[in-house]
């Protein structure tokens, strides 16, 4: 597999050949890598575990610059992708029926299926980018999906066919506050051996189960739904990122209609079709997503972080947090 990168000047700026590793990718042990990258490009830090056809992937990047990856000898894999922060581009669009470019920002989420032997992502300058990825081999998927319903029927069939596919070919859904429990599952598990093999198994399995339930749900909601049009839905994404880069003072729900240019209802209305949450549900959940981070860094202490997230108490703070995690900051530190 031939790995380049290169500069908006079209430069190349690093260039490698490797193997996939296909023996990891298949071992029935599991495989655990840590890998630190520190370039004048970008800085990064990857975890990779292997096992039975599965792989999954967490990495935090800190990118310096704009970047333009191109990879050739793609192995076909099925992709769960889940961006937790920041944003990037790749991946086939199914819209158009072509294998071009999808962007996934923030609390987006969606599987895909490559069957391309190459594959481009472009990567802005950011930092605190922060990724989970999930990958089965195509035996392994179409093992799963086998009588699992009309959804991955439908997946598998595009998949034994060598079609390009995406669980969503619309838009990227947000991230559910289940989804991102079972993310931090995934990432806290403390098992060993034989047990966090089956652990991390039944997580994987639980994602695919929670996205493929969310498509049927809100396909449904859509199909019964007045669409939404391509004006009211930018302005409905204007105002999710109005409410991002005010996350710490959010406006009011009529500020934030009349910053957008909808009325309240149209704006409710409109994020619970485009982002299957209400609007403050949506900016809780990114200021929990946040703040774990934060506490990751161990940076700032528990007090800074809720007076930053614009929380009125620490006590307030940790009773939110520990609702979607299902886990106190406290302990996570």
């Amino acid at each position: 597999m031939d790995i380049q990168i290169k500069n908006d000047a079209s430069e190349l700026i690093f260039s490698e050949q490797m193997k996939f590793p296909m023996p990891k990718f298949l071992s029935p042990s599991l495989i655990e890598e840590k890998q630190r990258f520190n370039y004048h490009f970008a800085e990064a830090n990857f975890q990779e575990i292997y096992f039975d056809g599965y792989h999954i992937a967490i990495g935090d990047v800190h990118v310096y610059e704009n970047l333009h990856i191109y990879t050739t000898e793609h192995i076909p894999t099925i992709s769960l992708i889940f961006m937790l922060n920041g944003q990037f581009v790749t991946g086939p669009d199914m819209v158009t029926g072509n294998f071009g470019k999808r962007r996934y920002q923030s609390l987006e989420h969606n599987l895909f299926f490559n069957p391309s032997p190459a594959e481009n992502i472009d990567v802005d300058k950011q930092r605190g980018f922060e990724l989970m990825a999930l990958a089965f081999s195509t035996d392994r998927f179409l093992d799963i999906a086998a009588n699992g319903g009309r959804v991955l029927d439908s997946l598998a069939n595009e998949v034994a066919g060598g079609k390009g596919a995406y669980l969503n070919k619309k838009i990227n859904p947000p991230i559910t506050t289940r989804m991102l429990m079972v993310l931090e599952e995934i990432r806290q598990c403390q098992f060993i051996g034989g047990v966090k093999k089956l652990f991390l198994q039944s997580k994987a399995l639980e994602l695919l189960a929670l996205q493929c339930e969310q498509y049927e749900r809100v396909e449904h909601v859509r199909t019964d739904s007045c669409a939404i049009s391509s004006a009211d839905k930018e302005k409905i994404h204007y105002a999710k990122d109005l409410l991002l880069k005010n996350m710490e003072n959010p406006p009011s729900l009529a500020e934030l209609s009349r910053q957008a240019g909808l009325n309240e209802f149209k704006l409710k209305n409109g994020f619970r079709q485009v982002f299957d949450n209400t609007v403050f549900g949506y900016l809780n959940d990114h200021r929990m997503d946040y703040a774990r981070k934060m506490i990751v860094t161990q940076e700032y202490s528990l007090t800074e972080i809720a007076e930053q997230l614009g929380f009125s108490s620490i006590q307030h703070f940790s009773l939110a947090f520990k609702k979607k995690f299902g886990v106190s900051p406290s302990k996570i530190k």
